[in-house]
């Protein structure tokens, strides 16, 4: 009875028994890839001390996203997704047992973790860009929010607060089990997701070349007025973004004399926040337009770099990333609904490979930014930059946000029901 009463509150019945298996699909492999988060830069401190070499980890799991990322939309779109990602899930295992036995026979160098680094962003690339490609397949247009705010739940919670601390843990127990359990954990993953009945999406265009068909994808997003406008939203936001978070340790530590520990908190704080956020949207959806979702959210984010450029105090501090946090996942949750319901399902891979690609670019552009500016005017001017920034983006994007959210246009559902 507890069981089932938890189950109905985490995944209510009208979202369905595929999306429920989707669901803890997601889930278990996004707590092995927390313990990655962990255990991957402690395998690469293992190898070297080298900077250059730890900073080029970090590069080579990113680079296959600006690489591959439009081409996974593509395939995405023109080829089973489920099997697509049972396919990646099940190459990254591979991957992962290949770095279990190079570490078990004594094997492992730093050019061995690079190259498993950048093979594993390849499938992982894939596998993010159809895993959200699922979501509106399994479930009506109404119920999105609600559907992606528990997807988007499970992930903070294993892949920022309960992964890494375990991933750390047991690479300290041992330098292969951390990757033994992720390899587990995502295999089990699939194995759940093969599960997930999926309805049969139009036919393709067989014949049609694969940039192509990535033009057809940019070419819609370039006409949609409101998926433009959200599009250059994402990129500028995350710009200011990207500036003021560029700097963030050294503002823990110089700005509010946090430690180690402290700085870690900030992080911890930020992920509850977002915990509260997604566990919250379901009231938040049916009492609030999201448009009006959206203005709050963007009002926060500009008044928050502004508050913490001013303060000097740890514990306004961390209020502020709780609330920030709570903001991220909502905001988060809410463009991927409101995508979801725009974009029609033949395009869902394309278009949403285009924006992660767009996010990521406008990250790392604020954080050039931030280094530039702080490294000129000290280290608070990175917030004063993203104030400023975000202020002037929302007032000229102010009365375009309820038709962003679609508060004036009909929803297009693509679920099977």
């Amino acid at each position: 009875m507890i069981i089932s009463r938890l189950a109905d509150i985490l995944s209510p019945d009208r979202l369905g028994k595929p999306y429920r298996r989707l669901m803890l699909a997601t889930w278990v492999s996004n707590l092995g890839d927390g313990m990655a988060l962990a255990a991957g830069p402690l395998l690469v401190a293992s190898q070297t001390r080298d900077p250059f070499l730890v900073a080029a980890a970090a590069f080579v799991q990113r680079l296959p996203l600006v690489l591959f990322g439009l081409y996974a939309g593509a395939l995405a779109d023109r080829l089973n997704r489920k099997m697509l990602v049972v396919s990646a899930d099940l190459a990254r295992v591979g991957l992962l047992v290949l770095l279990v036995t190079f570490i078990g026979t004594g094997h492992v160098t730093i050019w061995v973790v690079l190259a498993v680094l950048f093979a594993l962003g390849v499938f992982e690339t894939m596998a993010d860009t159809t895993g959200p490609t699922l979501v509106p397949m399994l479930v009506a247009s109404e119920d999105l929010g609600v559907a992606n705010s528990r997807l988007l739940g499970g992930y903070i919670t294993g892949n920022q607060l309960i992964g890494p601390p375990v991933g750390a843990f047991l690479f300290a127990a041992g330098m292969v089990w951390s990757f033994v359990a992720q390899a587990v954990l995502v295999l089990a993953g699939a194995l759940i997701l093969v599960r997930v009945s999926l309805p049969s999406l139009p036919p393709t265009k067989e014949t049609s070349h694969l940039r192509r068909d990535i033009g057809e994808g940019i070419g819609w997003l370039v006409r949609h007025p409101a998926m433009r406008t959200l599009a250059l939203v994402i990129v500028t936001f995350n710009v200011t973004f990207g500036a003021a978070w560029s700097v963030l340790v050294l503002y823990a530590q110089d700005r509010l004399s946090l430690g180690h520990v402290g700085f870690g908190l900030l992080t911890t704080v930020s992920a509850v926040g977002g915990l509260v956020g997604t566990a919250g949207y379901g009231w938040l959806e049916r009492r609030f337009s999201l448009g009006d979702i959206m203005r709050v959210g963007l009002i926060w984010e500009t008044v928050s770099h502004a508050l913490l450029a001013v303060t000097t105090q740890a514990w306004v501090a961390m209020v502020i990333f709780f609330v920030f946090g709570a903001h991220a996942f909502i905001w988060g949750t809410t463009s991927q609904t409101v995508r979801q319901r725009a974009i029609p399902a033949e395009l869902q891979g394309r278009v949403g490979s285009a924006y992660m690609i767009a996010m990521f670019g406008g990250l790392l552009v604020g954080q050039v930014i931030g280094g530039v500016v702080a490294s000129h005017w000290g280290i608070v001017a990175p917030f004063w930059f993203g104030f400023a920034g975000s202020a002037l983006i929302l007032v000229a994007i102010w009365r375009q946000l309820p038709q962003i959210a679609h508060d004036t246009g009909v929803a297009t559902d693509t679920a099977a029901h």
